[in-house]
């Protein structure tokens, strides 16, 4: 299905060898867990770069990479395994989540099997720090989160942002789509949640091996650069006029 709206664009750039990968989003969100563990992913499994989403809604920054401009939205893929991720080099404002959201669907979704999707949540304590937690939208992958050792998660809550706009959306569209829920720092970039969250919960889930120890080994060189991206997302949580954040909603 092509997207209609003229503010948001997919510009595909090679097409993708594998059958029915599995995509994992890494758009920035609280800790920046998602982002940070994608990053590793991407990098790990050496995915190629399969387009790009430009939108007028997005912030007007130019990104860059050893000296190279590049979209600051951007979908990589990989044959073995078979896996898309969905990066992002700024926070998505809230003017831009709906026509992201409809982008992936209307433009990616025949591309990919399920989604997986990471939502950051405030640990309530130094021993909450890592813990993962699963939602899904289907029984099988109920079943896979359960079968990969991962908690479903307790009681009621709502996950906003991008994030939850993604997700809702799959879930309405029958795709199939899971949520890792990663108690990480709320204040810094946390690349020691980003490493729990890719061991204890991706591996097994999506089943491939990324080597983590670099998360920690360079843990503040990655704060240090990721710490812009933080500044710009709470000041979009800050401006926007939605409902603060509650104990019960992760994004």
């Amino acid at each position: 299905m092509s997207n209609d709206d003229p503010s948001v664009r997919f510009h595909m750039q090679t097409e993708i060898a594998a059958e029915s990968p599995t995509l994992i989003e890494g758009l920035p969100g609280l800790g920046l867990v998602a982002s940070i563990a994608v990053d590793q992913i991407t990098k790990q499994l050496g995915l190629e770069l399969h387009g790009s989403i430009v939108s007028e809604d997005f912030p007007p920054v130019t990104s860059f990479n050893d000296g190279r401009v590049r979209d600051t939205v951007r979908v990589y893929a990989g044959e073995d395994p078979a896996v898309m991720t969905l990066q992002s080099d700024v926070p998505i404002p809230p003017s831009a989540v709906e026509s992201l959201s409809q982008c992936v669907l209307q433009d990616l979704a025949d591309e990919f099997d399920r989604a997986v999707f990471l939502a950051g949540a405030p640990a309530e304590s130094e021993e909450q720090l890592g813990e993962v937690s699963g939602v899904a939208t289907t029984d099988e992958l109920e079943e896979a989160i359960t079968g990969a050792g991962i908690t479903l998660a307790e009681g009621t809550g709502t996950i906003g942002g991008v994030t939850g706009a993604l997700v809702n959306d799959c879930y309405h569209a029958d795709i199939p789509a899971a949520v890792l829920i990663v108690r990480s720092n709320p204040y810094i970039p946390d690349p020691s949640a980003a490493r729990d969250v890719i061991e204890e919960a991706l591996e097994p889930l999506v089943e491939f091996d990324i080597d983590t120890e670099e998360l920690l080994e360079q843990a503040e060189e990655i704060q240090r650069q990721k710490q812009q991206i933080a500044e710009l997302l709470q000041q979009y949580q800050q401006d926007d006029t939605e409902p603060r954040q509650t104990a019960g909603m992760f994004q």
